[in-house]
């Protein structure tokens, strides 16, 4: 199933420019003080341009020979299922608009910071690579048992409970992870990690509960967008991540998925029909 959203990269304006630049620029100190250590060497290995916007086929040359994953343009929103089957072949979308100049400390949907000075720089490390791979075939197994299911109100619920999981895993480890470094933590999530604001708060606010990552626990907490989290979970290493996805997995297989906890994600009709259609590739 093919990437439907794909767009060539356009070319910016200096303004952009000076939004990436800013961007960049105060966060450098945070990324020092509070990134994991895969991270660093991610964006060491990925060379990008503190001062320009980087063209993604620059990112590409430096990111594909370590994993294989490549960065691949998009203008807006992917379905679910296709997000998950990219990841699945080593793709990763990529947004290639950047935020405005008087959005730089929240923006509700991705931009290309987030996405390339965020995501970008951990798909350099291997573990971290295979559970991406992981995560979509997750989404391939979800898919593949929908399509046994005749009725389709039940399908629809069971698809919905299974979505809902997956992406609160994926909230709470790819987006808004943290992980221990060195008897300490640091974030490993892309939402923190390119956010001037959210990554110090994270690590140090009082306000914030840090607890161990359990599935069991994972897939029944729901999660807000709006705000700072109040909740983060804590991962050992990236090879627990990709242990996990693997159980994740077969937690859909068992039907163990079915009925998560309800609350937030919301999850859209769109997303929903995209895992209907990929039901007869999947199959």
């Amino acid at each position: 199933m093919g990437l439907s959203n794909f767009v060539p990269q356009p070319l910016y304006r200096e303004e952009e420019h000076r939004v990436w630049r800013t961007l960049y620029a105060r966060m450098q100190e945070r990324w020092d003080r509070y990134a994991n250590l895969r991270y660093l060497e991610g964006m060491s290995a990925l060379h990008l341009d503190p001062d320009r916007i980087p063209r993604l086929e620059d990112v590409n040359r430096f990111l594909c020979p370590r994993t294989g994953f490549v960065a691949k343009p998009v203008g807006g929103y992917v379905p679910a299922y296709v997000f998950f089957d990219c990841l699945r072949r080593r793709e990763f979308p990529t947004t290639v608009t950047i935020r405005p100049a008087d959005q730089l400390d929240y923006l509700p949907e991705p931009d290309i910071f987030h996405d390339v000075a965020g995501h970008v720089p951990m798909h350099t490390d291997a573990a971290f690579a295979e559970a991406l791979v992981r995560f979509g075939e997750c989404a391939h197994s979800a898919a593949e048992l929908a399509g046994g299911i005749r009725d389709r109100k039940k399908r629809m619920r069971r698809i919905e409970s299974i979505l809902k999981a997956m992406a609160r895993f994926f909230w709470f480890t790819v987006e808004f992870g943290l992980m221990r470094e060195n008897d300490g933590l640091k974030a490993c999530g892309s939402g923190l990690l390119s956010s001037y604001g959210e990554l110090g708060h994270a690590i140090e606010s009082p306000d914030v509960e840090r607890v161990e990552l359990r599935l069991e626990d994972v897939v029944h907490q729901p999660f807000e967008i709006d705000h700072y989290q109040p909740l983060l979970m804590v991962l050992e290493s990236f090879e627990q991540l990709y242990d996990m996805v693997g159980s994740l997995e077969r937690w859909i297989r068992s039907g163990r998925l079915d009925e998560v906890a309800p609350g937030e994600p919301q999850i859209s009709m769109g997303d929903l029909k995209s895992f209907l259609v990929a039901e007869h590739v999947a199959a």
